[in-house]
């Protein structure tokens, strides 16, 4: 089983209002299957990819209103020295620290600009059996209206390197701020960051954008948008792969990579 390093993306898991729904169309757009719902936990149901777990779906608590969306989970050692620092560096707590049976343990906290994340100490449950391949988890950016305040915010959580992108002077390159964080070392880069400029609509706050890898990105776009989701961005070629950003038929949002379909130079970061 993985050990995940303090700080490296371990787990995700996302609301649905309508569970059975979002489990047909993540079936269909990645190839997943569940196990048995848990009921003693909220009726929190796992994810496979090639029988790994990858993933976990949930309904709302009783009386939620809360909106469909995907929670990544950052590795910690301790969730609740954890939590004090995200407090001391300026974040908000949506979730005191709390243990989940033999499972582990578990915060939600926002960051300053306002993107929600999840910390995980591991107890029984370790995180993803399987990344970075087709039907799992493969990245994740934070996109932010005031990058400014993620940075100053997330190296004082974990133990993160950064490293800012170079960009040119075409008019692609104009408001771009993309930044990574590493863990370890710069050859492990583990979590992207992105400035949101003029072309997000303003009502869309500060999120996490989580990257599934797939097969085939424009099969897998062609699928979701037959089930009811849809396409904000892509899909577009890029040194890392293949990727688009979609929302699925109840509103949450995600991103596809076909990592196997690499084009033009990676850049450099300074």
């Amino acid at each position: 089983m993985t050990e995940f390093p303090e700080g490296a993306p371990c787990w995700v898991d996302a609301m649905f209002a309508d569970v059975e729904g979002a489990k047909s169309f993540y079936s269909e757009v990645l190839g997943w299957t569940f196990g048995e719902a848990a009921s003693e936990y909220g009726n929190y149901t796992q994810a496979y990819s090639d029988g790994k777990a990858v993933a976990a779906v949930v309904p709302p608590m009783p009386g939620a209103d809360a909106p469909s969306q995907w929670c990544l989970y950052l590795a910690s050692s301790d969730v609740a020295a954890t939590a004090e620092k995200i407090k001391a560096a300026g974040g908000e707590l949506l979730m005191e620290p709390m243990q989940v049976g033999s499972f582990g343990s578990m915060a939600i906290a926002k960051e300053p600009s306002g993107a929600v994340f999840g910390v995980w100490q591991p107890g029984e449950h370790k995180g993803f059996e399987k990344l970075g391949e087709s039907g799992s988890y493969a990245w994740a950016e934070f996109f932010s209206r005031d990058v400014k305040k993620v940075d100053d915010f997330l190296p004082k959580v974990f133990p993160y390197a950064t490293q800012q992108m170079e960009v040119g002077d075409g008019p692609e390159a104009e408001g771009m701020d993309y930044k990574i964080y590493s863990l370890g070392g710069k050859e492990n880069p583990v979590l992207g960051r992105m400035n949101m400029g003029t072309d997000f609509p303003p009502e869309i706050p500060s999120y996490i954008q989580v990257f599934f890898g797939v097969d085939n990105c424009d099969e897998a776009v062609a699928k979701a948008k037959k089930l009811g989701g849809a396409l904000h961005f892509g899909p577009m070629d890029s040194p890392f792969g293949r990727f688009a950003a979609l929302t699925d038929q109840q509103g949450a949002a995600f991103a596809v990579i076909d990592m196997s379909t690499t084009v033009g130079e990676v850049p450099k970061f300074g």
